[in-house]
């Protein structure tokens, strides 16, 4: 009991609020950091993106990857300063990672792996931030390159990692031109010559009312012959992202052009 009496707990409570506000300032310190080099990254990649005419979803991309390297280095650094405030040598910690590093270096292939593919990706210029593609069995809107992932986003909204390693073949769907595609099927007792005069008139004008088309809308032909009907194909070349919208207005403008045609011979 003396020696509980004559412990000094004032000194020791000192100890530990002197203690308890370093890690509170340190954590100040790191929250203030990350959130003014975040500000500071976004400002200077807006900058670059246009001093050097660079496309937003480059931009995009790399401004991803550094905010994630950044935070990487970052957290790193805290766990080092918290560790010094506790009087445990963080030099020692890192040599003893080095000797863990030896025992699960084989289960760190995959991460290893990740890294690296990220880092071809990105100097590729295989996939940009708002790209569409398809990689890994999954289709959609490239959100985020990471080093480690890759993140997707389906059309129905669903939100895809994927480990970089897991990306062997990419299909880049927004890279040039894209084909908008669409099919009608005809009754095979119509005047086919006709018809197709009325489906390329139908194009032109829908042509003239959509800029996002770059060339066509163009009727190429009978692409399939059936018992009771032909299906006739127009192609054009869109904007990216666009052969969908494109595809819409034409089956609109192609449907109401037989339907006037249909009406006007049955009179």
């Amino acid at each position: 009991m003396d020696v509980i009496k004559d412990y000094d707990w004032p000194g020791l409570l000192t100890n530990a609020g002197i203690l308890l506000l370093k890690l509170l300032a340190i954590i100040l310190i790191y929250l203030i950091v990350r959130s003014l080099g975040s500000k500071i990254i976004k400002h200077l990649f807006q900058k670059f993106e246009q001093q050097n005419n660079l496309s937003l979803g480059r931009a995009q991309t790399l401004q991803g990857l550094t905010l994630n390297v950044f935070a990487y280095i970052l957290i790193f650094i805290f766990i080092v300063m918290v560790l010094d405030l506790f009087h445990y040598d963080p030099t020692a910690l890192i040599a003893g990672a080095g000797v863990v590093g030896l025992a699960v270096g084989f289960g760190a292939q995959g991460l290893v792996s990740d890294i690296v593919t990220g880092f071809f990706i990105l100097l590729e210029k295989q996939i940009d931030v708002g790209d569409y593609i398809t990689a890994a069995n999954f289709d959609g809107i490239v959100e985020q390159v990471g080093l480690r992932t890759t993140q997707i986003r389906s059309f129905d909204g669903t939100l895809n990692y994927v480990p970089n390693r897991g990306i062997i073949n990419v299909s880049n769907h927004s890279r040039g031109t894209m084909q908008a595609l669409v099919d009608i099927s005809v009754p095979l007792e119509k005047n086919l010559d006709e018809t197709i005069h009325i489906l390329q008139s139908a194009c032109d004008h829908a042509a003239a009312g959509l800029p996002q088309i770059k060339e066509g809308p163009n009727v190429i032909g009978v692409q399939e012959l059936g018992a009771s009907e032909v299906v006739i194909r127009i192609i054009a070349k869109t904007e990216n992202m666009e052969q969908w919208r494109v595809e819409r207005v034409l089956r609109k403008e192609m449907k109401d052009a037989l339907d006037r045609y249909h009406a006007s011979s049955a009179q």
